[in-house]
């Protein structure tokens, strides 16, 4: 089996996104714009830190896989690709995180 990644996964949501809004949840969530797309991330952001807190891995599995999703529909809604956030994290890693946030600062 080859590996689930998180182009695979925005290649999903392009694809639904594209699809009739009765079919497709991604489409649902798109048709009712970017703040509607940034609550319901916000609310498995939420429900990440609570399964984060509590004793049942699974869930905390089962909620990052939420987030990470909702979190990538909230990008599509503001035209925001996913390489252009890759593209700010291999800047930033490319120095201790500690140098990196200093360097925020000044900026």
């Amino acid at each position: 089996m080859s590996r689930f990644s998180l182009p695979d996964l925005v290649n999903i949501i392009d694809a639904r996104a594209a699809a009739g809004g009765e079919a497709s949840y991604t489409r649902k969530l798109l048709d009712k714009g970017p703040e509607h797309c940034a609550k319901k991330f916000g609310e498995e952001a939420v429900e990440t830190v609570i399964a984060a807190v509590g004793d049942n891995r699974d869930h905390l599995i089962a909620e990052s896989a939420d987030v990470l999703f909702h979190l990538l529909v909230l990008l599509k809604s503001r035209g925001v690709r996913l390489d252009e956030v890759e593209a700010v994290l291999a800047q930033r890693t490319s120095m201790s995180g500690l140098e990196e946030k200093a360097a925020r600062k000044r900026d």
